[in-house]
């Protein structure tokens, strides 16, 4: 019998967000292999965490609740500011891909680990494949825009969410044979799980402390919002001046809560509920019945875009514009309070509208395993 080929990936995650978008890569890759032939490829999948996140709930629940197998390498390069981090991120992923040898590599997203395990196969000279490539918001102040830059120009596959990105990495001068457009993996995780997640929703309300009635939920993290004390009062005052109306939930990041500390008393009212951060089935529970989402996260301004429910992003620019022109994203400068409270009373007040945005259907994670598949077979 003829032996199969392989193809030896490494999938390199450091936050929530990568867990979310490379899990149903992961196992795409494993129902290839169940349903290949005895001379077909297959895949020899090794998953590294380098521990961006390194708070439980940020990280340890994800992997649990969206069913991915535990790491095989867990670095645990935790916090530090962008400089340190990355240095202790290439530190610890230059051994690993030296070690492991793969033939691909993988990297979702923009964050640290992102850029970094693009620097490190780049100078090993492996190839490397780049999950959500060509987003661009323009602004060059934000760190992952400069992440996912450099991910890009270092990468040899580059899967593609929407024909913006496409767009955007024409304009650069990419060669097209190395743009792949496949949908959003992040979505093919919101579609599976979405059953689990409504199941969920009672027991998210009563962790939450809003057991019945209308909510808006809020997500802020970026540094541009929260890291400056004065800019994240300005924005606990909007959402405290929406929760007089309607019951505002605030999962804090451990980035946001360092910077809260005792300022956050005197600010919210008894409607502003800032709970833990919550695990992904919760947080979908909670973000399909809410009424708005307020936001600077770019996988929310999809999967709100995705389920119908009016998001207000604060940021003045945003990668993922088709979230606005098909979905249901709005974006408010996160300096305008009065700005935010009128875009969440108006998606308050509004229908749900789902989107329908080309290849956003769940199987994105498919068209990424055959396109691999390909690329392997014509390599090997």
């Amino acid at each position: 019998m003829t032996r199969a080929r392989s193809l030896r990936v490494v999938y390199v995650v450091g936050t929530r967000p990568n867990v979310v978008k490379t899990a149903p890569v992961v196992a795409a890759g494993e129902a290839w292999n169940a349903s290949a032939g005895a001379e077909d490829l297959r895949f020899e999948q090794t998953l590294v965490h380098t521990g961006q996140h390194y708070d439980a709930l940020l990280s340890d629940v994800f992997f649990e609740q969206l069913g991915l197998r535990e790491p095989d390498l867990f670095l645990g390069v935790g916090s530090g500011s962008q400089a340190v981090q990355t240095a202790r991120l290439l530190e610890a992923l230059e051994p690993v891909i030296v070690e492991r040898e793969p033939d691909l590599v993988v990297a979702p997203g923009d964050v640290n680990s992102t850029l970094a395990t693009a620097l490190v196969s780049a100078k090993q000279q492996v190839p490397l494949a780049h999950l959500e490539a060509g987003l661009r918001s323009g602004d060059r102040g934000m760190p992952e825009e400069i992440n996912r830059i450099v991910a890009d120009h270092c990468s040899d596959l580059l899967f593609t969410t929407c024909s913006d990105a496409d767009e955007n990495l024409r304009h650069e001068g990419f060669e097209t044979d190395k743009v792949h457009r496949v949908g959003n993996t992040m979505i093919d995780t919101l579609v599976r799980l979405l059953p689990r997640a409504e199941a969920r929703e009672e027991a998210a309300r009563r962790a939450v402390g809003v057991p019945s009635g209308p909510l808006v939920l809020a997500t802020l993290h970026r540094p541009s919002n929260v890291d400056d004390p004065e800019q994240l009062e300005r924005l606990l005052q909007a959402l405290a001046a929406v929760a007089a109306d309607v019951s505002v939930v605030f999962p804090v990041h451990p980035r946001t809560r360092a910077v809260l500390g005792s300022r956050v008393d005197g600010t919210h009212g008894s409607g502003l509920h800032l709970v833990e951060p919550l695990g992904y089935l919760e947080f979908v529970a909670l973000m399909r019945v809410a009424s708005a989402v307020v936001t600077d996260s770019g996988g929310v301004q999809e999967e709100t875009s995705f389920l119908g429910i009016p998001c207000v992003t604060v940021r003045t620019t945003t990668e993922r514009p088709v979230t606005c022109s098909l979905g249901t994203n709005r974006l408010v400068d996160p300096r305008d309070r009065d700005g935010i409270y009128e875009a969440v009373q108006a998606g308050c007040g509004s229908a749900r509208r789902p989107a329908t945005i080309p290849l956003w259907d769940g199987r994105a994670a498919e068209r990424v395993v055959r396109t691999l598949a390909e690329w392997g077979a014509g390599g090997s």
